[in-house]
């Protein structure tokens, strides 16, 4: 986007801040127009014959667009992958803190990738990597949706997980009138 003396085109189409337009004008005349009424000349459309330009705050119009691509950044949600490797043969309690880590990863809103890692004669028995990977699907079967099935892709076998919609609140509460008409709050398990 050129501005001011950086357009060198002998003819423009010149439109004023309002949009308004004002006509086709020598270059020259149109910076001074500009110049009169303290803005910048800022190209809008180069391509056009000819080009079309428009007289406005330069330095306002950069703020309010950098502040919408803040805007739209800060809107954005970044989704990482966090990876999980489990072995075939893996001991329960092993099984447990890795499935933790994952459960974990899930809350903070992380994609999942779980990884089984074949070593020598393991890699043929592939059926003990897809049980161990149905095994932490089922455990997490409430939280997350897999989002690709167990593949082996050489000597590894891989999941992806990704969480399911946050769900509106765990504790049910139970509301109940109290003889004087006032609303009281009980835990759904009352303690006796």
């Amino acid at each position: 986007m050129r501005i001011n003396e950086e357009i060198r085109i002998r003819e423009v189409r010149v439109t004023d801040a309002n949009g308004e337009q004002l006509g086709v004008m020598l270059t020259r005349d149109a910076l001074k127009l500009a110049e009169d009424k303290h803005l910048d000349l800022v190209e809008v459309a180069p391509k056009a014959r000819p080009p079309v330009c428009r007289i406005m705050d330069f330095g306002k119009y950069r703020y309010e667009q950098q502040k919408r691509e803040k805007e739209v950044r800060k809107k954005q949600k970044i989704i990482t992958i966090k990876e999980v490797k489990l072995r075939p043969n893996i001991e329960q309690h092993d099984f447990e803190v890795k499935l933790k880590n994952a459960q974990r990863f899930i809350e903070e809103g992380n994609k999942v990738k779980v990884t089984i890692m074949f070593r020598g004669r393991e890699l043929s028995h592939p059926e003990l990597g897809s049980e161990v990977l149905g095994r932490l699907a089922k455990a997490l079967e409430e939280v997350v949706t897999v989002e690709r099935a167990a593949k082996l892709e050489g000597k590894n076998m891989t999941m992806i997980l990704s969480p399911k919609a946050q769900k509106a609140q765990k504790t049910k509460k139970v509301t109940t009138k109290g003889g004087d008409g006032s609303a009281q709050n009980q835990d759904a398990q009352s303690s006796s």
